[in-house]
């Protein structure tokens, strides 16, 4: 086949669709395996698809030409806490061709009924699986030619619309599923003639099933679904780290059937989802794990370590250990192209206390690492892990933490919407740490806005009489986590904008100063008030001032869809965006349909008089999160030297998430 690599076991040819309805990709390779192998493994979808949790058949029966047909019903994880998970019912038909070809083939039963659990249907969105399969051709002297098919509606209209292009993207699709399957056979196929070898003597099945156990344990955090035992502790609106509680999860073992959290009190994870901006998720995953120490306490560690020994480690009691702040990385394994790493990691401890002082305190953490290629188009960069025993016994407790970034579709520099970014951005560009761009220089770099979603989860082992403690510990925890992540992003994001903290204010930035000069002076002008305190006497205390105010203030362009073109910090905060993203939002988005009325009412007034007071409200952020504002003032930002309409400009008063 054209392009066909040679070699028993070789990938060959990938492709993407890119204008079929739906998302689909299609991959073909040769593998040392023969038909009949490659199709169990390849059904068997939950063992080498991580986002598939559970792929149940519910019935068979024969079929033509020797073949059968399989009713399955198939639940699949949402990849952040923004999304609803996805499920399935599909038909499958195996059948082998008269020259020796086995197909499988699969697609969705038309109909919207429930999955088998109704008490778990909530959380499920119903996708469709288009005509989808594989063909697996046997080749003369062994081994065989895999072709694969993957053709899905992920129902994007479900999710934020921030979130769309991740259920929209064929990329995406190619990464996890159709890559995945092909490199899994490809995976299984070494392993069975002896070429891979692992470390400590562990063999390679054993390996592979602590990978899959760390996954699927740090999806099921993420989901938290309710027939898991999962539940939300109350908490208001405004809250941005969730905490859930699961009080009936087991964690025994078969050499250890009394260690059960159940005897414990339970588990609790505190999880949170933003957006990144302009940092590459390889590499920020690469820094996560060679620098632990930077976003890490290691103390908690020590906490979740040694709660997982049957609760011998109460809150309160946490016995003083210092921390060298190293970490050695032991490889266990990876896959036979490095797109994921097994490893165990030892976090050097020595106790504080007198009488444990020749108590070894070193905390061991089981870790796979995966999508550190910078390279691999639409790739997930992960980062997961959970402490285990130093004996490390193959059925070992696992409750896995960790980090998940998947980069979302970005602009390229031939789409249209180019040149509106360099325009909107001559205020934005006053505001990142390096230099500004010039936006007629046509500077390539600023074409290649990336952004992604970056999911943290983090699970605790707590007793029944501590969960409020441990809750109270672990939304602390996750915070500084997500600021100690903030601040490695800011450091080595190439463009130096932050992902969801506000860049740093540079004093001397033109545009951004005048902009904001602008806003103030419309503001007393119209209103005959005072926007900022009177000790701002000016320079760049009026552009600091104006950033830190803490009513949401935004501005947007006077076009027939007027799009924001800057924010302050309460502002991004409120629509849960960044100033690069800001551009994307057009001002008919954040209202609600009477918040647009009342706009509409007094629009004529605002240009009229300049200034309009709308009353309180409800506005939606990016994220599809409902916020209440007791009162919002619009106002026009007149140009003083020639006194015309640059844009106008909202102050949400004392917003809050609903």
């Amino acid at each position: 086949m054209p392009g066909m690599k040679p070699g028993p076991d070789s990938v060959g040819i990938f492709a993407i669709s890119q204008s079929c309805s739906g998302v689909a990709a299609r991959a073909c390779g040769l593998v040392s395996l023969e038909p009949t192998k490659i199709a169990e493994i390849l059904k068997d979808r939950p063992s080498w698809f991580r986002d598939c949790r559970s792929l149940e058949v519910f019935t068979m029966f024969p079929a033509g030409n020797a073949g059968t047909i399989e009713l399955l019903y198939t639940q699949a994880y949402a990849p952040t806490t923004l999304a609803p998970a996805r499920d399935f019912w599909t038909l499958r038909y195996t059948t082998t061709l008269d020259n020796g070809s086995l197909v499988v083939c699969e697609r969705s039963l038309s109909g919207s009924g429930a999955g088998p659990n109704p008490a778990s249907a909530a959380q499920f969105v119903r996708a469709e699986m288009l005509p989808s399969g594989c063909l697996i051709r046997p080749c003369d002297g062994g081994g065989s030619i895999i072709h694969i098919v993957d053709h899905l509606n992920l129902e994007a209209w479900s999710v934020p619309e921030v979130l769309r292009p991740l259920y929209e993207s064929s990329k995406v699709v190619a990464q996890r599923m159709t890559i995945a399957a092909l490199r899994y056979v490809r995976q299984i196929a070494q392993e069975t003639s002896g070429e891979v070898v692992y470390g400590l003597g562990r063999q390679p099945a054993v390996l592979r099933t602590f990978s899959q156990r760390l996954s699927r344990g740090f999806n099921d955090a993420v989901n938290g679904f309710n027939d898991d035992g999962w539940s939300l502790m109350t908490c208001d609106g405004a809250e941005d780290v969730i905490i859930a509680v699961n009080s009936t999860k087991s964690l025994s073992t078969a050499s250890n059937p009394t260690n059960s959290l159940a005897f414990l009190g339970g588990i609790l994870c505190a999880k949170a989802s933003m957006l990144l901006q302009n940092v590459p998720p390889a590499l920020l995953v690469r820094f996560l794990r060679e620098h632990r120490s930077e976003w890490a306490d290691f103390n908690v560690d020590a906490y979740s370590a040694a709660s997982l020994k049957a609760g011998s480690y109460a809150y309160p009691g946490m016995r003083p250990t210092r921390f060298t702040g190293s970490q050695i990385i032991m490889p266990l394994g990876h896959t036979i192209e490095h797109e994921e790493l097994l490893e165990v990691i030892r976090l050097e401890g020595h106790s504080l206390a007198q009488e444990d002082a020749f108590v070894s305190r070193d905390i061991h953490l089981l870790q796979i690492c995966s999508g550190v290629d910078e390279n691999a188009v639409g790739a997930c960069s992960e980062l997961v892990f959970a402490p285990i025993d130093e004996m490390f016994p193959d059925d070992g407790p696992l409750l896995p933490s960790g980090f998940r970034i998947i980069p979302l579709d970005s602009k390229t520099p031939d789409t249209p919407d180019t040149l509106t970014a360099h325009r909107t951005l001559d205020l934005t560009s006053s505001l990142e740490v390096g230099p500004a761009t010039n936006p007629a220089a046509g500077d390539s770099s600023s074409c290649h806005h990336t952004r992604s979603v970056l999911t943290i989860a983090f699970q605790f082992p707590f007793e029944s009489n501590l969960q409020d403690n441990v809750a109270t510990m672990a939304r602390q925890y996750v915070r500084s986590v997500i600021s100690s992540v903030q601040r490695v992003a800011m450091a080595i994001c190439p463009s130096g904008l932050s992902p969801t903290l506000g860049p740093k204010l540079s004093p001397g930035s033109p545009e951004a100063l005048t902009l904001a000069h602008w806003i103030c002076q419309s503001y007393s002008y119209h209103l005959g008030a005072e926007l900022l305190r009177s000790d701002s006497v000016g320079g760049d205390s009026v552009l600091k001032n104006l950033w830190q105010h803490s009513d949401a203030i935004l501005c947007c362009s006077l076009k027939s869809m007027p799009v924001f073109i800057f924010a302050n910090q309460a502002g991004l905060d409120m629509l849960e965006t960044t100033l690069v993203a800001l551009q994307d939002i057009t001002l008919d988005k954040i209202f609600d349909e009477s918040g647009r009325k009342a706009l509409c009412a007094d629009f004529a007034k605002l240009m009229q008089q300049g200034f309009t007071y709308l009353p309180a409200g409800i506005c939606m952020s990016t994220m599809g999160r409902h916020v209440s504002y007791e009162q919002a003032v619009a106002w026009k930002v007149l140009a003083p030297e020639d006194n015309t309409v640059h844009c106008l400009a909202f102050s949400f008063i004392n917003w809050s998430f609903v």
